[in-house]
């Protein structure tokens, strides 16, 4: 008898272009329909067939957001699967394959005949389906809500293509329900009746969905993994929401692009990974002194170099905080939670227009790449405000003010003349060597960081912060993580504090930390944002968390590291 009450982890494997993530974007979509709460993230190697890639689907009672090392049924596409996912199996596994080619190697292997489904239903495309419907049928899930996703999934491919799948799903599903009588597996997860009306998204959609919010209508990139999925999320929207797609032809292209763009009067975002923003840090320089506003997102990934291009990691954070020579104002936002990436997307488009500097949006791969479902009415908008003025003759670009704002004007939208240049330069935008100028120019630049301080985000604070010894700090992409170790450790002397503004850091948090033992956990080598508490808070972190072998935390390991810590 197998019993899973309130959580069980399914992972799908094989090699690339077996189907895998057809399957998941399948399962996870029909299981949202029913009113499961599901959460699903995958790893995979960077190679376009061959290899062995994974994806791991959470079912559970509650709302999670987060990776287990557990695997409770194992859906083995191929023979390497089984030595690839070796050390997260253990006797308890359910692997579910092709006998014949994945063998015998663990105890507990069902036998699930894919390539004979696939010859009677005349192709072996269909196996995909085909996989869904045996873990429905084993999870005891509903028959005619399948039957209907699959209708209106293909229904753009003919009738035909609709038969085919159904018969397929139901060759699955009656097979799945077969094997859970056999085996004796009993599957105990709540249903959600709200979860149906739920927002089904990934982390890179969410942040295009904020940028969409947020009036972007120009987006400038060169492709790299994982920042290139926000390209083609927009690109995929740019008719309906009048976004201009350019592909450049270089990093350096597109962040040029970018600023051009926002001194042309659109609001723009570049996207890329660390390894193309260290070629933009120029124009982020640029950014500075020509005090016009840019968004860019950092899907970041492990370097150095290519490093580990399909793997992740939070290493970019120094990247960010220092590129660009010369000292300038900058925002740096991390979200933890798509709610948190639409509603900072925003923030970071407003920052960026209001302060005229450049502003920064960190993800990961793995953030980018999970998928989970949110209440729509938790989504948060940012109302928009367009700074752009009609300038008169008199106009100056770089007008001494107190809080360090000039009036930003664009060419043809007055009768002034919009002046800009990346020398140091006067109020009127004329190249200047005179020590007074530029002594004023740079403190008014700089002076911006005050109200840039002044509208840090406050962090997410995670159990009883006030009373708790103990505070294990995170930022972006380990919110979920973090949460759901704190809440399985139950100590009233443990809370959490999760930061989706990175950077500048509001003052009102510092008190948080007063006589507390200050723990980091984050995915670099170097305890990047530990040092950054250091610097801005003067704050002793007495441990640090960190991974840094391309692979998230799991839950396990950060509930164990944590209970080690007295």
């Amino acid at each position: 008898m197998k019993r899973f009450s309130g959580d069980i982890s399914i992972v799908l494997g094989g090699a690339a272009g077996q189907g895998v993530q057809t399957i998941e974007a399948l399962l996870v979509s029909v299981l949202k329909r029913e009113g499961y709460h599901v959460f699903a993230i995958k790893e995979y190697m960077s190679r376009i067939r061959g290899g062995s890639n994974s994806t791991e689907i959470r079912v559970t009672d509650a709302r999670r957001s987060a990776y287990v090392r557990r695997i409770d049924l194992l859906f083995a596409m191929d023979k390497d699967v089984l030595l690839h996912l070796e050390k997260r199996l253990t006797k308890h596994t359910l692997v579910l394959g092709e006998r014949a080619k994945i063998g015998a190697s663990h105890q507990n292997v069902i036998d699930i005949p894919f390539t004979s489904f696939a010859n009677e239903l005349g192709n072996p495309i269909y196996t995909s389906t085909v996989a869904v419907g045996v873990a429905l049928g084993i999870l005891g899930a509903e028959k005619s809500v399948f039957e209907t996703y699959l209708r209106e999934h293909f229904a753009r491919k003919g009738e035909e293509v609709v038969a085919k799948n159904i018969e397929a799903g139901e060759k699955g599903y009656t097979f799945g329900k077969h094997i859970a009588y056999d085996v004796g597996i009993e599957v105990h997860i709540k249903h959600h009746e709200s979860v149906k009306k739920e927002l089904l998204t990934d982390g890179v959609e969410a942040v295009g969905l904020g940028a969409l919010q947020a009036g972007c209508n120009y987006i400038s990139s060169y492709p790299m993994s994982p920042g290139t999925g926000l390209l083609t999320f927009l690109a995929a929207q740019s008719k309906e929401f009048g976004v201009v797609v350019d592909q450049a032809e270089d990093e350096i292209a597109a962040i040029n692009q970018g600023l051009g763009a926002w001194y042309a009067g659109a609001r723009a975002i570049v996207t890329t990974s660390g390894g193309g923003f260290a070629l933009m840090t120029e124009g982020v320089s640029l950014a500075g002194i020509i005090e016009t506003p840019i968004v860019i997102h950092i899907g970041q990934r492990p370097g150095p170099a290519t490093g580990l291009p399909t793997r992740t990691e939070q290493a970019d954070l120094n990247l960010v905080l220092y590129a660009g020579h010369g000292e300038f104002p900058r925002a740096i936002y991390a979200p933890g939670t798509p709610e948190e990436a639409y509603f900072v997307t925003q923030e970071a488009f407003r920052i960026a227009d209001t302060y005229q500097s450049p502003v920064f949006i960190l993800t990961d791969q793995y953030f980018v790449d999970a998928i989970g479902s949110f209440p729509i009415e938790s989504l948060k908008n940012v109302p928009m405000k367009n700074h752009i003025v009609v300038t008169k003759p008199a106009y100056k670009r770089y007008a001494l003010s107190e809080d360090g704002i000039s009036p930003r004007g664009i060419p043809g939208n007055g009768q002034g003349l919009v002046g800009v240049d990346s020398d140091e330069h006067d109020e009127s935008a004329h190249i200047t060597e005179s020590a007074l100028v530029r002594v004023a120019m740079h403190e008014k630049r700089l002076s911006k960081m005050r109200g840039m301080r002044a509208e840090a985000l406050l962090p997410t604070e995670i159990g009883d912060v006030l009373h708790a010894d103990i505070l294990v700090v995170a930022w972006g992409s380990n919110r979920g993580v973090l949460e759901e170790a704190l809440e399985h450790i139950g100590r009233d002397d443990i809370a959490g504090l999760h930061f989706h503004q990175v950077y500048p850091l509001p003052e009102k948090s510092k008190k948080l930390f007063a006589r507390k033992k200050v723990v980091m956990l984050e995915n670099n080598v170097a305890s990047q944002f530990g040092n950054l508490l250091k610097l801005e808070y003067g704050i002793k972190v007495s441990e640090a968390i960190l991974k840094y072998d391309g692979d998230p935390f799991s839950v396990e390991e950060v509930v164990q590291k944590i209970q080690k810590i007295s």
